[in-house]
């Protein structure tokens, strides 16, 4: 399709003040504010252990972010030539001032503190973008919360980085990057006295208290639909209870409902090893482990969870249904891509699925490594790299420059069922129907104690289309016989799969992404249409 096309898919779903906002924010050039920082507001109340990050800091000047280890010695080395834009980000949160251990590198923690503020003059720069700045300034007053006493110029600093926030919300991009520069107003607001300080805290909650009914939907899913990105804003509302606690005040109710409904959802949403699913833009290590969070929360008073006892949960509003039968446990994705003014990460993944098996994964989508525009970034958030089917070797949604999608495929949950025997869920997508073929993609899991069986149908036309099944890296796979396939997971235990009505089946290499800046072999399994269906079945032994 045409690139004049493919802009207007895209700009077409736009809200008109993000169009506004993105001309402002491009054309209006704000000075830097140095006026003399208000004197710190005193803390009345513990400040309780926040969730930890992964340390980042190796030695007083060399990082490591997203698998790339780099170093920081000189005031150039803030702003690298060809580095990934992304690394830039994360050199400038200073995420490792509440990291793991963060304690034994207090030392380094001061001297790169000061460092920052020298070798960084206000505005200039990546490490003076809305978001990077957002996320230092939470950074440097959970540091200090803490116990630990900011720099004298690091104090001034935080008063220009928060008066230069103000000038520069992202409301061109809205999302979490508006709900991160919100909370990033309300930490510098409290962290302050004064009517200044008082300005930034009133229009920190006005926006959070917007964003927090859009973004965080009724059964608790972060409207993105990424299981990482909700597992970050579940940290940013835990973080903005114990903030306001800290300084004596009582947070909004709807926080705390808010904080229940999303570690309910981060469950549903997380396998039996206790990690998240991968649907849209997902890694580890990147927001903190779901069982960090929910200690988190605990130390912040909330309820423990109740363990999940459905065989059947439909998180509707977000699109998901967990179905969970012996040892088996399935996560299907009938969700909408996401926001459609914010689809930045968001991957062409519309039915696909995840399933886990003795507690060990068994199939899996690929996860994400990267941003960015290249190639990579590209296939990673492409059809093929999912659980599902790709007709015509095409996306059913036109996801395209890294953070864009233009045509995006509408998914519709048919029905969700269950029996003692099994639980049923149907759903179909329309993410083909303007491509040739004018194709409908519908798709049926029905999920026994000992089998899962997935019923594919495509209306219309096609050259070409397969369904694919990629496996966990530790699953191994070989051939049992015509249309079977042989499966070990680790721990000993065995899977077998078969198709009806393909024109052939096969597996190929390729790649695993657990981790930003991972890549693992594993290995996919591409099972082709010979007709207008297709059936897989997967069976197991029973469990003892």
């Amino acid at each position: 399709m045409s690139a004049p096309g493919r802009y207007l898919r895209t700009l077409w779903y736009l809200r008109p003040k993000q169009i506004a906002a993105r001309a402002w924010f491009r054309l209006h050039r704000p000075r830097p504010d140095l006026r003399v920082a208000p004197a710190a507001r005193k803390v009345s109340a513990r400040y309780v252990e926040p969730a930890e990050s992964l340390p980042s800091l190796l030695d007083p000047m060399r990082f490591r972010f997203l698998g790339v280890e780099r170093r920081c010695a000189v005031a150039a080395d803030w702003r690298p030539p060809g580095v990934d834009k992304l690394w830039v980000y994360n050199l400038h949160y200073f995420d490792d001032l509440n990291a793991e251990g963060a304690n034994e590198r207090s030392s380094w923690h001061r001297e790169l503190l000061s460092r920052w503020v020298a070798e960084n003059p206000p505005g200039e720069a990546e490490g003076w973008e809305p978001y990077p700045v957002s996320r230092r300034i939470v950074n440097w007053v959970k540091w200090s919360l803490r116990g630990e006493r900011l720099p004298d110029a690091c104090h001034e600093s935080l008063a220009v980085q928060a008066r230069w926030l103000s000038r520069r919300l992202e409301f061109h991009l809205l999302g979490n990057h508006l709900l991160s520069n919100a909370k990033a107003l309300l930490h510098a607001g409290m962290y302050y006295d004064g009517p200044e300080a008082k300005d930034w805290c009133a229009r920190g909650r006005a926006i959070l208290e917007r964003e927090l009914t859009e973004q965080v939907l009724p059964d608790g899913g972060q409207f993105e639909r990424s299981p990482m990105y909700h597992a970050g804003t579940l940290e940013d509302f835990l973080d903005l209870i114990n903030l306001l606690r800290a300084y004596g005040e009582s947070p909004p109710a709807p926080w705390s409902d808010c904080v229940v409904r999303m570690r309910r959802w981060l469950t549903v949403m997380t396998h039996p090893d206790g990690e998240i699913a991968f649907f849209n833009d997902a890694a580890f290590g990147i927001a903190p482990r779901p069982a960090d969070l929910h200690a988190y929360a605990l130390r912040l008073g909330f309820e423990p969870l109740s363990p999940l006892g459905e065989p059947l949960v439909m998180l509707e509003p977000s699109g998901y249904v967990a179905a969970r039968a012996g040892p088996a446990y399935l996560l299907c994705d009938c969700a909408p891509l996401g926001p459609d003014y914010q689809l930045g990460h968001a991957h062409a993944d519309t039915l696909s699925f995840e399933m886990s098996l003795h507690t060990h994964r068994l199939f899996v989508n690929s996860g994400t490594s990267r941003y960015g525009t290249d190639n990579e970034r590209q296939r990673q958030r492409g059809t093929a790299a999912h659980n599902t089917v790709v007709v015509n070797d095409g996306d059913s949604s036109e996801v395209w420059s890294g953070f864009r999608v233009g045509r995006r495929a509408r998914a519709r949950l048919q029905s969700a069922s269950q029996t003692p025997e099994r639980i049923l869920i149907a759903a179909s997508h329309d993410g083909y129907r303007d491509l040739p073929g004018h194709n409908q993609h519908t798709r049926q899991w029905s999920l026994t104690a000992q089998s899962l069986r997935i019923d594919d149908s495509l209306t219309g036309a096609y050259r070409r289309a397969e369904a694919r099944f990629h496996l966990h890296p530790q699953v191994s796979v070989r051939a049992g016989g015509a249309r079977q396939l042989l499966l070990r997971l680790p721990g000993g235990s065995g899977a077998n799969m078969t198709f009806e009505h393909a024109d052939a089946v096969e597996v190929r290499p390729t790649t695993w992404h657990p981790f930003f800046g991972a890549e693992v072999a594993n290995q996919c399994v591409i099972a082709r249409f010979g007709g207008g269906k297709l059936t897989t079945c997967v069976t197991w032994d029973a469990p003892r």
